[in-house]
């Protein structure tokens, strides 16, 4: 199997679990709907699935870390709803389909993601109450994942973007520093909390956080790379945008090449962090720190 295949079948496995985990809650008709558009409409499912891999190669139980995992995926998706809306990126595309505000109207779009960021904690606190995870490590991990989310991580690293939106002066360190927060700190967290779920050390947690923040910031990095050189229909989502609204980007301060380069010190660095372990979750994990810069070549 190709490490596309991998992911895929990673990833229909939190599928299935997020068709299921929204259903029968008495959510109004609409909203419902609203949340499932955008939850369901596919996508990679990078984040649960880097948090499935990290506890089960550090010797966690998969079924019981699904909830928690799944929970970063309805945070994940709630940013990107409030990402697209009018005041924000005003994006009219997301993942080949109208963007939520488009498919039904800005206030449902805003009560959805409300919705399922409030969700997201019921996941969460489920890996012990339901799935029983002792609860000392799940309050760890929420810590973990609410401070990552919050005004001091993606949101807070949201409003810089749009602060450096416009402007040509951005020096290249505040550029890192802020999709740290926006794009790194999320997926930082999805590493960081599957160790924390499965009982590892403190070395363990410690390789699992760097080697998000290195994935992180190679991502990030990459899909800068990709507004340029991509397509609409590739992408899902409208390519160029990042020029045509003036947004600060790696390839506008150090260029493509240099970009790409930079992409690919993050990755070696990642796979430092995977240098203690063995096994097929090492291996799948090292397949998909390099597939995030192999997408640009």
């Amino acid at each position: 199997m190709t490490i596309k295949d991998k992911l895929a079948e990673r990833a229909a496995g939190v599928e299935a679990f997020l068709a299921q985990c929204m259903q029968d809650r008495g959510i109004p008709a609409r909203l419902h709907a609203s949340m499932d558009y955008s939850l369901m409409a596919g996508g990679k499912r990078l984040r649960p699935v880097l948090t499935l891999a990290w506890a089960k190669m550090l010797g966690g139980n998969k079924d019981a870390v699904m909830p928690f995992a799944a929970s970063l995926e309805c945070i994940h998706t709630y940013s990107l709803i409030h990402d697209d809306l009018p005041a924000m990126d005003d994006d009219d595309l997301r993942r080949g389909k109208p963007s939520n505000h488009k498919q039904f109207d800005e206030a449902t779009a805003i009560l959805a993601g409300d919705g399922l960021l409030t969700e997201a904690f019921g996941l969460m606190s489920a890996a012990s109450i339901v799935k029983g995870l002792p609860a000392d490590r799940v309050l760890r991990a929420i810590y973990v994942l609410a401070t990552a989310s919050g005004a001091g991580g993606m949101v807070g690293g949201q409003t810089v973007d749009m602060e450096f939106t416009g402007r040509d002066d951005v020096p290249l360190e505040e550029l890192r520093d802020m999709h740290a927060m926006k794009t790194g700190a999320l997926i930082t967290a999805a590493c960081e909390c599957g160790a924390i779920l499965s009982g590892a050390s403190e070395n363990d947690i410690d390789n699992a956080r760097n080697f998000g923040k290195a994935i992180g910031v190679a991502f990030q990095i990459v899909d800068d790379v990709l507004d340029v050189i991509s397509d609409t229909e590739t992408l899902g989502k409208p390519a160029g945008s990042d020029e045509e609204m003036g947004k600060s980007t790696y390839p506008s301060l150090i260029g493509l090449e240099k970009s790409k380069e930079l992409a690919s010190e993050y990755i070696e660095n990642a796979l430092k962090r995977l240098a203690p372990y063995s096994g097929d979750e090492q291996e799948f994990l090292s397949e998909l720190a390099r597939y995030i810069v192999d997408r640009v070549y």
